[in-house]
């Protein structure tokens, strides 16, 4: 029986991002992105902590998982809630790199929901068209450019390990890219 989810991750996120456009709040990188959307959450989040940057091993003794840091965690106080958000902004191209970056953050979140996380995201804010639009539509390209889906072995498209490495994921994530204005777009699966 599936726990009933307490906090509505995806309704937060599209409220902050309503609001980093009615207060025209810079994201500038990611760094920005998550200290802003941080701070939003623990404005509105009351009982919760809101911490960054918190390593998988202060919630679980199951850590061996594809990354260690989780960019944002909310929790209650005895941990019988809590809450994973991966962020991504990228800024300098590297968009079939990037894209796989995408696919290992959905994995991790994967991870931690199978390990007792309440309910996990992924947030992606992109500001350069290649990443949800090109005329290449093939491998990695088409998850996001074309089937706005995410599912099944993605293989890393460039580089060491080129067409050898690749993310398993679990599920099918499908998502739409949203519009936040001056050409950002962005979008949240949650697991």
């Amino acid at each position: 029986m599936e726990v009933e989810t307490l906090l509505d991750l995806g309704k937060f996120v599209e409220d902050f991002f309503m609001y980093v456009q009615a207060n025209k709040v810079e994201i500038y990188n990611e760094f920005s992105l998550q200290h802003e959307l941080g701070i939003f959450l623990r404005e509105r989040l009351q009982g919760y902590r809101v911490q960054f940057e918190r390593n998988v091993s202060y919630f679980t003794p199951d850590n061996k998982t594809i990354k260690k840091e989780i960019d944002i965690t909310i929790f209650n106080e005895d941990k019988s809630e809590k809450y994973a958000i991966e962020l991504k902004c990228p800024l300098n191209g590297q968009y079939p790199e990037q894209m796989y970056s995408f696919v290992k953050d959905i994995k991790f979140m994967e991870e931690l929901k199978s390990r007792g996380f309440t309910k996990t995201a992924t947030v992606t804010l992109v500001s350069d068209r290649p990443f949800y639009e090109g005329r290449n539509n093939e491998g990695i390209y088409k998850f996001f450019r074309e089937e706005y889906s995410v599912y099944g072995s993605i293989f890393k498209a460039t580089g060491v390990g080129k067409n050898k490495d690749n993310v398993s994921l679990s599920g099918k994530y499908d998502f739409r890219w949203r519009n936040l204005g001056e050409g950002r777009k962005y979008y949240i699966i949650e697991i």
